[in-house]
């Protein structure tokens, strides 16, 4: 258990985190709904997050990779809670969406940092443990954050649902500065952020892909995995009620059979991820959420669409565990925010371009051809992914792409 201290002092604030983003989520788009009155003034807040990756990716590694990591998660926790307080007073003015625009930046910042901060407080032996268990607490809180909003709205209003998000990061904040207080990768003293140091990291980036060809090769089919998914995933509600004809009640339930799904992987993955490889884990797990999609795509009725909904959450909380693991192993930890934040750059460029592409797919031609393509789009990338795992070299490939870099 001692090894263990900090490990779950880190657990228990990403669970306090999630929790209160999914009230944040709830609250905020109630909020915007009944102030502007406009359903087009909530989807403008589903653009401001790949916006906010774009924005920042392109030096957030910068600064992730040469400050500390658990100050600047901590200083990040604390930014979003006093931005977030700071909504109820602007709620009806335009510069609103500049406020959650920042408080995207700085949870785009934060993903990077985290990974990079785990990686080296986390043992390589434990870490698939970890990140297991911390897919299994991201999913209870997509269960237990909109409940508990619920009960909030009952108790009061959004906008206390909104101060009670705010407390929640400042509580994962002051948690975060109870963890210890690890060396940087990079100990030079950052005093700005300027050109010529952000193309030199980028030239640092682009160095380590192609020596590590074989690793970032896997890394990229993942990603475009998940672009995928975010892609399908906006015309999930179009596709169940206007090609399906569910009622809001029926697809209300396959929401939350997808959420089960998900439960239960992440619930069989913390037990057993450590009989697994997270190669395995990530080319298994990635083809079967394809075939999720494929019959979740093709599906005629509630039956075989809850099927395809069940399988792929379920399938999804394993790949996310193989991927982040392999992130952590195969990656240097002091050039990890520069290569995280840099190919999240990538997938956001990809997810809002393949969002319209689809959009206009589902429009031209008809929503089940769009989803369907898209579908069978996902699973040839898998497919190639797993065959790329396949390969009877695969281990001595990482190896060799390891020793490039150190050299």
């Amino acid at each position: 258990m001692k090894k263990w201290k900090d490990p779950l002092l880190l657990l228990s604030g990403i669970g306090i985190s999630s929790i209160g983003g999914w009230i944040y989520l709830i609250a905020l788009n109630l909020i915007v709904l009944d102030e502007w009155g406009s359903p087009v003034a909530v989807v403008m807040l589903y653009v401001l997050k790949p916006l906010a990756a774009l924005i920042t990716n392109g030096w957030a590694g910068s600064l992730i990779d040469r400050v500390n990591k658990r100050n600047l998660m901590a200083a990040l926790d604390f930014f979003r809670a006093v931005l977030i307080a700071m909504l109820p007073f602007v709620s009806a003015e335009w510069w609103m969406y500049a406020v959650v625009l920042f408080i995207n930046m700085g949870s785009a910042v934060f993903y990077p940092a985290s990974m990079a901060y785990i990686t080296t407080l986390i043992p390589s032996g434990n870490r698939q443990r970890f990140n297991a268990l911390r897919g299994l607490i991201g999913s209870g809180a997509f269960l237990i954050g909109p409940g508990v909003a619920g009960l909030m709205f009952l108790m009061g209003t959004p906008t206390f649902a909104l101060y009670i998000n705010a407390l929640a990061l400042l509580l994962s904040g002051v948690i975060t500065l109870f963890l210890p207080k690890l060396a940087d990768g990079d100990p030079a003293h950052i005093s700005g952020i300027n050109w010529e140091m952000v193309k030199g990291d980028w030239r640092v980036v682009w160095g380590f892909s192609k020596k590590a060809s074989y690793v970032m090769i896997l890394y990229v089919l993942f990603t475009c995995m998940l672009v995928m998914t975010a892609v399908i995933d906006s015309l999930e509600a179009a596709f169940s009620k206007d090609v399906l004809h569910l009622s809001n009640s029926t697809y209300g339930y396959l929401v939350s059979i997808a959420g089960g799904g998900f439960v239960l992987g992440s619930l069989l993955n913390a037990a057993f991820s450590h009989k697994f490889h997270h190669m395995h884990l990530m080319g298994v797990g990635s083809v079967i959420v394809s075939i999720g999609y494929i019959v979740y795509a093709f599906s005629h009725g509630f039956l075989t669409i809850a099927i395809g909904f069940a399988l792929l959450s379920f399938a999804l909380a394993f790949a996310t565990t193989g991927f982040e693991t392999f992130y952590q192993e195969h990656i240097p930890v002091e050039i990890m925010g520069r290569v995280g934040s840099l190919y999240g750059l990538l997938e956001g460029v990809l997810v809002i371009l393949l969002t319209v592409l689809i959009g206009l797919g589902a429009e031209v031609v008809s929503i089940r051809a769009a989803v369907a393509g898209g579908s069978i789009v996902m699973l040839g990338v898998t497919l190639v992914l797993w065959g790329a795992m396949r390969k009877n070299s695969w281990k001595k490939q990482l190896n060799y792409n390891s020793e490039c870099y150190n050299k």
